[in-house]
């Protein structure tokens, strides 16, 4: 159903068993996520900015078809700027879904050269969250792509989380510019961490004193961890200076091996969020 959210056009969902999630056509950026007889799971700045050109700070940000600063692209690509369109959106007998699409012109081949077609599927059911993205390449040559889902995970408590699925993967540490293999049992946050992680196949467990999340990905070979701590929160015009306590991204990526798409091709990538 079509809605607002913070003045802005949106995708209000709602499964029959309660289960929710709302979806800014700004950027086909999920901004909430409640599952049945739950709280709110993700983050979302209240000093976020909202609107033509923003970045939102929260929710789940659609990263292509570059990661951070890793060409000569704007930050994080150009698609989590843009308007997206809403393709369909019903509740089925047991969930609720949304599809929103995005397509090359001219603004974004003054960027970046090539056709592509882009579609985002949000779905609720239950204690579930699934968000797939699929890419087209709607042209006639082939281009080399990074993406991501850049979730922002409330937490009660940052400090007291524990992340684990993680053990023997190896990891890029961006606080030092460091490699390392992690050999703890879980990840913890007691100061800044800005990570990599390559090669992940398992999936992940974020545990809490009173609550759980598992997290699962398909066709995205990394995983970022990621929290600003006090410094960096402090500097952030859109991030209360003690919300870094509030927040890990664990993000759904594809970024070390730049992956050739063909013309006439497709690749998907998907994240599910499962409540506990």
């Amino acid at each position: 159903m079509l809605t607002e959210f913070a003045g802005q056009p949106a995708v209000a969902l709602r499964a029959p068993d309660g289960a929710s999630a709302v979806v800014l056509l700004h950027g086909a950026q999920v901004v909430s996520w409640q599952p049945a007889g739950g709280g709110e799971r993700l983050f979302l700045s209240e000093r976020s900015r909202f609107g033509e050109g923003a970045s939102v700070r929260g929710g789940m940000p659609v990263i292509f078809p570059q990661f951070n600063e890793r060409g000569p692209l704007p930050r994080h690509g150009f698609v989590r700027t843009r308007a997206w369109q809403l393709a369909r959106s019903e509740a089925g007998a047991g969930d609720a879904l949304a599809v929103l699409q995005l397509t090359d012109d001219e603004e974004t081949r003054a960027l970046w050269p090539h056709s592509f077609a882009l579609e985002l599927t949000v779905c609720v059911h239950d204690d579930r969250l699934d968000v797939e993205l699929a890419v087209s390449n709607t042209g006639d040559s082939v281009f080399d792509f990074m993406a991501a889902l850049h979730t922002y995970l409330g937490v009660a408590e940052v400090e007291s989380v524990r992340l684990s699925g993680l053990r023997g993967c190896r990891y890029e540490d961006f606080t030092t510019g460091t490699m390392h293999v992690d050999e703890a049992e879980a990840v913890r946050v007691i100061e800044e961490i800005d990570r990599i992680y390559y090669g992940v196949g398992t999936p992940l467990v974020l545990s809490e004193t009173q609550r759980r999340l598992r997290i699962e990905a398909a066709n995205f070979p990394e995983v970022v961890v990621w929290n600003p701590w006090q410094v960096k929160a402090a500097a952030m015009a859109d991030l209360a200076p003690a919300d870094f306590r509030r927040i890990l991204c664990v993000e759904a990526a594809l970024i070390e091996k730049p992956l050739p798409l063909a013309a006439g091709e497709q690749w998907w990538g998907r994240q599910t969020l499962i409540a506990g």
